[in-house]
């Protein structure tokens, strides 16, 4: 796949990405592994967590979608969900202010009547040319979304979630590896990782295992509107596989983490899913 220049408005749209993602889940057969569950998924209008949400629906799950203003895309990812016979629940707003993290939570609980999967993804990123250029203010608003929100959410949904839940977060490359154009957002995923890791112990007593998925590029509606147009030519092309993951390759890991009958024994891993790119350790 070879993406041609372009640029968007953050936080972006799916429908002005040329190519179109895959992102529907089109060709994915789903056995039941969640049957019944209740998931709430940040970030969830487009992308990796349109794609998480679709397979969770058609493994038979309800989901709940936390987003910031994309009503256009968040409309397109509810009907697909519907379309399996699952409940989809909207909920818009900024996840970087701490009173809203509450209260998806508490509306998916109310909406959903229960909460046993959540995962993680909402993030923002801003490309740098140098580090002069990090302000203070993107700073703090980069770990507001990107780590904070992880934290606030997962603190209201842990007063809900039963023995047997589980929690997805959604992690980078960039948290591995660093990124010199992304260093506020480096930063984060590494907080991610290391956060995946603390509560997978914390939690473990209780009953509810915590996993990561960290991708390496992926083509979704953050790239174009975060990135110049000449970096999103070339996105991608720089792993093994030569270029970016469709969001619809990566769904099956956060089933795979979500399903206690595939991976009852997993708690406290980070899934690299980065093309062939290997990394040191």
């Amino acid at each position: 796949m070879n993406q041609p220049p372009q640029e968007q408005q953050p936080p972006g749209e799916t429908g002005q990405m040329r190519p179109q993602p895959r992102d529907s889940m089109a060709d994915y057969p789903g056995r039941d592994l969640l049957r019944g569950r209740r998931a709430l998924v940040t970030g969830g209008d487009s992308g990796i967590g349109r794609a998480v949400a679709v397979a969770f629906a058609k493994e038979g799950a309800d989901v709940a979608i936390a987003y910031l203003s994309e009503h256009s895309d968040a409309e397109d990812t509810a009907e697909l969900v519907r379309k399996e016979g699952r409940r989809c629940v909207l909920l818009p707003g900024d996840l970087g202010d701490s009173a809203h993290c509450r209260q998806v939570v508490d509306d998916t609980v109310r909406m959903l009547g229960g909460l046993d999967l959540l995962v993680n993804n909402v993030a923002t990123q801003q490309e740098l040319e140098s580090f002069e250029e990090l302000t203070e203010e993107q700073w703090i608003r980069t770990f507001d979304v990107n780590i904070h929100s992880y934290f606030r959410v997962t603190a209201a949904a842990l007063e809900h979630m039963p023995e047997g839940s589980a929690i997805v977060n959604t992690g980078s490359v960039n948290g591995l590896r660093g990124n010199k154009k992304l260093i506020d957002y480096s930063a984060t995923k590494g907080a991610v990782h290391a956060w995946t890791y603390a509560m997978a112990q914390v939690l473990a007593p209780r009953g509810i295992r915590v996993n990561c998925v960290a991708p390496g590029p992926v083509w979704t509606p953050l790239i174009p509107a975060t990135m110049s147009a000449e970096h999103v030519e070339k996105f991608g092309q720089h792993v093994p596989l030569g270029r970016p993951a469709e969001p619809d390759e990566l769904a099956p890991s956060f089933v795979f983490l979500a399903a206690e009958r595939l991976s009852s024994y997993y708690t406290g891993e980070v899934i690299a899913a980065l093309g062939g790119e290997t990394l040191p350790g």
